[in-house]
């Protein structure tokens, strides 16, 4: 308990580091897309802005989902943290969409951009962001990874301005800018779709792609007394919490004792497939399942 609630506050911590660094960064790509003139810089400052509001709302979530389970929610509050990943996954689409709107009419009409800015404005974009990833990439909760990789996306993005800015300086390649910029928005739109797919895979409680559901039955058919197994549904709360029940048919002449000692050995074996909760239902073979009541 001590070692999740100290997860908790590091999760917690890292988002309000993480929005803060994002926070300051966006207010300079602003003022830096204005001078310099680059679309592609203009299209990561608001880009950035939809990150900060993202991850504010990811901040706030992290400390509802820590909440512990009431009368209201009988499973606690970790969904909060994975609506914050589904929400982030949509602020990127619209965010993105935006962006090309913006960057594709200069695909007819280039513009010139200031090269020294879009590459000063590069370095400092993969510092910054690259910092942010590394607090976040530590994390474990479906939030905490959508905004990881979303900022390791925004890395590639500023390598990516790094190179244009150094072909417009020296061959003045200024369609580059607006080519560079509905690149990154088509690689955005691809992963935010991925993930936003898996999110709403969660919630439709989905079986983890971790998680074997054929194989975690034959592991447990293996113990003594165990004659069947059957109605058995695993789910996952936020992507890293999973909860299964399953119906366990034992032999007739199984004791009570043996019962219980019987459903420890069970849930040992379930927990090395990551389950973090279990309800376990115990039948005797040839009684009539509760399912079918």
């Amino acid at each position: 308990m001590s070692h999740h609630h100290h997860t908790s506050e590091k999760q917690t911590s890292n988002f309000a580091l993480v929005f803060f660094i994002n926070l300051v960064f966006t207010l300079i790509e602003i003022v830096g897309g204005y001078l310099t003139n680059s679309v592609a810089i203009w299209s990561d400052a608001l880009h950035d802005f939809g990150d900060t509001l993202s991850l504010g709302l990811s901040w706030r979530l992290e400390i509802v989902a820590k909440q512990k389970r009431d009368h209201r929610f009988s499973f606690g509050y970790k969904r909060f943290s994975l609506l914050g990943a589904l929400i982030n996954g949509i602020f990127l689409l619209a965010g993105t969409i935006f962006v090309l709107s913006k960057a594709i009419p200069r695909l007819i009409h280039p513009e010139n951009v200031h090269s020294e800015g879009m590459f000063g404005l590069a370095i400092l974009g993969i510092l910054v962001n690259g910092f942010a990833a590394l607090k976040l990439n530590k994390g474990k909760s479906a939030s905490e990874s959508m905004m990881s990789l979303h900022l390791l996306e925004d890395i590639l993005g500023w390598v990516a301005v790094l190179i244009a800015s150094i072909a417009i300086k020296f061959g003045g390649f200024t369609i580059l800018d607006p080519i560079l910029s509905i690149l990154i928005a088509i690689f955005i739109i691809y992963n935010a779709i991925k993930r936003i797919r898996k999110t709403l895979l969660i919630f439709l409680q989905s079986i983890p792609d971790d998680i074997d559901v054929p194989e975690l039955e034959k592991a447990l058919r293996q113990f003594p007394k165990v004659k069947d197994i059957h109605d058995t549904h695993v789910w996952s709360l936020d992507g890293s919490y999973h909860i299964l029940t399953t119906h366990i048919v034992v032999l007739p002449s199984t004791t009570p004792e043996e019962i219980l000692a019987l459903k420890c050995l069970i849930r040992e074996k379930i927990s090395e497939f990551e389950v973090q909760h279990m309800t376990l239902e115990i039948e005797y073979a040839g009684e009539t399942c509760a399912h079918s009541c």
